[in-house]
């Protein structure tokens, strides 16, 4: 079997990893191994970020569609609940930005989740 070396293979592996140290502190982004041990807690740490983010994006939404919802004299879960009987299927994302740019719109929202709750009942 052939011998094989690695040294091209290696050395571009290594700036790769290098490179994603740049800007880390002292030896983090300058030798290999403490560069290499950052770069994969600092992905990990990117990657749970994410996860993370939707999390706290749907927590704001939620937090400003219930303030828009108590306004306009319903609680946030029967404002949702009001919505669904009603048939109108707004993500939450899209009732938060109409909560916050259009609020004559969103009075008109509660206003329909009043009535089906009515209907309801």
């Amino acid at each position: 079997m052939p011998r094989v070396k690695r040294g091209t293979k290696r050395r571009a592996n290594r700036k790769k990893t290098l490179e994603l140290a740049s800007g880390f502190f002292l030896t983090k982004s300058k030798l290999y191994r403490s560069a290499q041990e950052a770069v994969e807690r600092a992905l990990k740490f990117a990657y749970t970020g994410r996860k993370q983010k939707k999390r706290t994006y749907r927590s704001l939404w939620i937090v400003r569609i219930g303030a828009a919802s108590r306004a306009a004299g319903l609680s946030y879960s029967q404002f949702m609940h009001g919505l669904k009987v009603a048939g109108i299927t707004l993500d939450r994302k899209v009732l938060a930005a109409t909560a916050t740019a259009d609020a004559a719109q969103f009075e008109q929202l509660a206003g329909l989740a009043k009535a089906a709750l009515a209907g309801a009942n």
